[in-house]
């Protein structure tokens, strides 16, 4: 059996460990999205201190933002088993089929096979069809008028758990271009744009391709093994037009950098892109893609994201791309100057090496 010494550091789960005084974990959005402050990763390593107002700054006309429009669903749902009043909380993961879910729920030990759940009485109710080998269940629901006005009605954001305020405007943890539902976590990454920065970039002659990933559970899940190479990725569904692909091979054949604005965009593109010409196609698949140094970025010139969880894949993805001594050493920086962290918190842009390809 190999012991730590014999991981090479980048692949050891501790090498990716940083103390975050919790202060500094953003409870609450800011009054104003684009009032986000931006750390800079230039490409020769220096860090710039800026805020996402200034953007475009930092662009080029010809380069293309990648955007995930995927909106969040108000997953989590609290209902009761038949002559009980205790209750039973579900976070909605995945439709499998139509009114089908895999859920997480608690306590779920009450969620035996067959059982029945009441949500609210004739409106929405659900059997347990299925109980999976990691504990999660397989709902099968019964409602009365639209799903999604329904779940607009009796759901709740599922914001992370180490945000413990009420969230009073859920359209906060929304990107202003979401679109089509389906995640059970924001983008966060695009929490920070407004209709007036999207239209200063598209005025400076930089495009905007929107693609979708749904984003699951396992964003809240932190890496555990020892080895990150034995880390099993969670699967999740994306989607990408013709209108956008054409946009990104545009701008990839006139030299123009792919910015992606988040890492589920980066995962989705570096899915599907080619090995060799970095170019892509309309698509609809799913993706458990898992990106950690030693990785070739195949299309991604750049990155803007917010600052991830200590031992997350997330941190390991900006790592593959930065350097993991270089991005450890911007989040030190980030610490010292009191930048906000995670969902509602600050971000940085990465720029990244000079990336060759032919066609």
């Amino acid at each position: 059996m190999q012991s730590k010494q014999d991981y090479p550091k980048d692949l050891l789960l501790d090498s990716y460990d940083y103390y975050l005084p919790e202060e500094l974990i953003a409870q609450d959005p800011l009054g104003k999205r684009d009032d986000s402050r931006m750390m800079v990763l230039h490409k020769d390593k220096h860090f710039e201190h800026s805020v996402i107002g200034q953007l475009t700054q930092f662009l080029a006309p010809g380069d293309c933002l990648v955007v995930n429009e995927s909106k969040v669903i108000p997953a989590r749902i609290f209902g009761h088993l038949p002559n009980s009043e205790a209750m039973i909380e579900c976070l909605l993961i995945r439709e499998v089929e139509k009114d089908t879910w895999r859920c997480l729920a608690k306590p779920g030990r009450k969620l035996k096979l067959g059982r029945h759940i009441i949500f609210k009485k004739d409106i929405l109710e659900a059997d347990v069809m299925d109980i999976e080998e990691d504990g999660s269940r397989l709902l099968h629901f019964y409602y009365q008028g639209i799903w999604e006005e329904v779940l607009a009605e009796l759901g709740e954001m599922p914001l992370p758990p180490y945000i413990h305020h009420v969230l009073k405007d859920h359209n906060r943890y929304q990107t202003v271009y979401a679109k089509r539902s389906g995640s059970v976590a924001a983008p966060t990454a695009g929490l920070h744009f407004t209709e007036g920065l999207l239209a200063r970039v598209k005025a400076r002659g930089i495009g905007i391709a929107p693609l979708s990933l749904h984003v699951g559970i396992g964003t809240f899940r932190p890496v555990k093994e020892e080895n990150i190479l034995h880390h099993t990725m969670h699967r999740e569904l994306y989607e990408l037009s013709s209108e956008s692909a054409r946009l990104i091979n545009e701008c990839k054949k006139n030299r123009g950098r792919i910015v992606c604005v988040g890492t589920t965009s980066c995962r989705t593109l570096e899915s599907i892109a080619d090995e060799e010409t970095g170019l892509v196609k309309p698509c609809l698949g799913e993706t458990d893609i898992f990106i950690y140094p030693g990785y070739r970025f195949k299309i991604m010139d750049a990155l803007l994201t917010n600052f991830h969880l200590p031992k997350s894949s997330l941190l390991m993805l900006v790592s593959a791309f930065y350097g993991r001594a270089n991005i450890l050493s911007a989040y030190e920086e980030a610490i010292s100057e009191k930048y906000r962290f995670y969902s509602f918190g600050d971000c940085m842009f990465i720029e990244g090496e000079e990336t060759h390809v032919s066609f």
